[in-house]
């Protein structure tokens, strides 16, 4: 499929969404995309994104994306400085990959978050990367599906591959769907980690991965992370006054909080959010290109094309 290929049966009114093609499953999101009779063309320089009603950053290699999105430029902004522009004005939808390139905060981060900063972000969500653990333990499972698009009430096919995890939203961010899920060994560890930290008042905005090998006793074996079983205590531990800002700075008029999800009772599931929705900024932790199931691209096509309709009302 080629960039300026779009599908016969959509309309030449019917709205433009840019797919970014820098690495990842784009090509999968042009057919869904232009399945729900919208047009698509992929974007891989900034000035591409002239023109366009909405754009979508696909599931792939968050690392690759960032440091690929570094080397375009146009009239002095480089790719990721031209789509934060874009985000702030136009429908932005991440998948997988594309919902950490979005997010403010990021644990387990690596190219995407430099020095604190997010290279997109705009969206106030703290995001554990790989959550799900690594391309052998991807699986799918229900999740819910899209608000409004039938059929209504129904579960959808989450296809999870190296997936992130949204551990908490900020005021303002609607939640559109959350699973019980068990985080990897290495998540668990990061997790922790973090838990740690909070426990302890620091600022948290990004943070590394965390070693998760136990190298005692001449041997080398991954670190066991389980709540003990207590039951006595309440199954949802909330943490908060964190003192956290996206910019990392400290502000003593106002503290961003971050909830992190309680682990289970004797276990290390966890309730994490899989999507999300600030004004027309979309995220999801899944894969929907990947499934037959067009719905949150019908979604997404759907908050375009109101975007669209308001601006040429105005």
């Amino acid at each position: 499929m080629s960039s300026s290929t779009s599908s016969s049966s959509s309309s030449s009114d019917s709205p433009l969404i840019g797919v970014l093609a820098l690495q990842g499953a784009f090509e999968e999101h042009q057919q869904c995309l232009e399945a729900v009779g919208v047009r698509t063309v992929q974007v891989r320089t900034p000035q591409e994104l002239d023109g366009l009603d909405g754009i979508v950053l696909p599931g792939g290699e968050s690392t690759a994306m960032g440091l690929i999105g570094r080397a375009a430029t146009f009239q002095g902004k480089n790719m990721w400085e031209s789509l934060q522009d874009f985000a702030q004005h136009k429908p932005t939808w991440g998948t997988c990959a594309g919902m950490i390139l979005l997010a403010e905060k990021c644990v387990g981060a690596s190219a995407v978050i430099e020095n604190g900063q997010s290279l997109i972000g705009g969206t106030d969500i703290f995001v554990c990367r790989n959550y799900f653990g690594s391309q052998i333990s991807s699986f799918e499972m229900a999740t819910p599906g899209p608000p409004g698009i039938e059929p209504c009430g129904t579960s959808y096919p989450g296809v999870f591959i190296r997936a992130p995890a949204i551990l908490s939203a900020g005021p303002g961010v609607e939640v559109l769907g959350r699973v019980v899920a068990t985080p990897c060994r290495q998540g668990a560890v990061v997790l922790q980690e973090l838990e740690r930290k909070i426990a302890a008042g620091e600022n948290v905005v990004m943070m590394g991965v965390v070693d998760a090998l136990d190298r005692k006793n001449q041997g080398i074996q991954y670190r066991v992370v389980t709540k003990a079983h207590n039951p006595d205590a309440e199954q949802e531990e909330k943490k908060s006054d964190t003192n956290v800002n996206s910019d990392g700075g400290d502000d003593d008029h106002h503290h961003a909080v971050i909830e992190l999800p309680g682990a289970a009772d004797g276990t290390n599931a966890r309730e994490v959010i899989s999507a999300v929705r600030k004004d027309h900024v979309l995220c999801t932790a899944f894969h929907p290109e990947l499934t037959k199931d067009y719905r949150w691209h019908q979604y997404f096509a759907n908050m375009v094309k109101e975007t669209v309709a308001a601006s040429t009302s105005s």
